[in-house]
């Protein structure tokens, strides 16, 4: 898979700050990091929805209290949204109807957020939940490694529920450097039995404080073994938090990738990135 290629493909106005993204039938299912909203979009129509999460909904939050919704997955007829954990109130679960995009419930998931953490020996500073795919049976959350100790991570979570009944299981996995930073997860997907994911490098060693975007990179995981397949570097200046997938044949794999701004600008610009098999 050396081969890809990479466009933009359309803007979104009125989403900023873009984190996550499913695409299903034409549209786009969006989260935001600093937003209270659910967003879907109807790429044939251009038309934009805002659903509400929480009470009172707002965008563009202040940093110190947004939810920092940063994972969306699915499965059957239900998304699921997650915050970062990256602080204390960062750690509520969404489940949102598919079809009507009402809220089914909110869920506190700080008891999960602090048995990863102490599993994999990670303190507050160096926990950030960027990606979580699902496939009924087992989660995979992806920390990204942009703390001090630059730990990327897998966690593989099973058991009756996310609060009070589950077993962890993690693996660390050391990605390349871009321009001598170690990149970390963005994003990751499931498709068939291997897990797709984003990772990006930024100047810093913070997961709460944002640095010079240095680039990204796309890669594949062996469920199986949680071993790398490949890595592939596909910018040298963009930040990509959100990935999908777009379209699968024999010959090309396509996915729709989101850029987050770190701007309070309510513009996501969305790209597609089309990988030779």
């Amino acid at each position: 898979m050396n081969r890809f290629t990479l466009e933009l493909l359309f803007q979104i106005i009125g989403v900023g700050s873009a984190s996550g993204l499913i695409y299903n039938h034409d549209h786009l299912n969006i989260i935001s990091d600093n937003s209270s909203y659910f967003y879907e979009y109807g790429v044939k129509s251009s038309s934009l929805k805002r659903h509400p999460l929480l009470e009172n909904p707002s965008e563009n939050i202040a940093k110190k209290i947004k939810p920092d919704f940063e994972a969306i997955t699915s499965y059957a007829d239900t998304l699921y949204l997650f915050g970062s954990g990256s602080t204390a109130n960062r750690s509520k679960m969404i489940k949102v109807n598919a079809q009507s995009k009402e809220v089914i419930s909110v869920t506190d998931i700080s008891d999960l957020y602090a048995a990863m953490q102490t599993f994999a020996e990670l303190n507050a500073e160096n926990f950030n939940i960027e990606g979580v795919a699902y496939n009924g049976k087992s989660w995979y959350f992806f920390n990204r490694g942009n703390g001090a100790t630059g730990k990327n991570i897998v966690f593989t979570i099973e058991g009756k529920n996310l609060v009070d009944d589950f077993n962890i299981i993690f693996s660390e996995l050391k990605l390349p450097k871009i321009k001598g930073v170690r990149s970390g997860f963005t994003d990751a997907i499931l498709v068939g039995d291997k897990l797709y994911f984003l990772a990006a490098a930024e100047d810093t060693s913070s997961t709460y404080n944002d640095g010079a975007v240095l680039g990204s990179l796309i890669g594949r995981i062996d469920i199986e073994k949680m071993k790398i397949d490949f890595t592939k570097k596909i910018t040298d200046s963009h930040k990509f938090e959100g990935l999908t997938l777009y379209s699968d044949s024999d010959q090309e794999i396509s996915f729709l990738l989101c850029e987050d701004n770190d701007t309070e600008q309510l513009q996501a610009d969305i790209y597609q990135l089309r990988l030779k098999k």
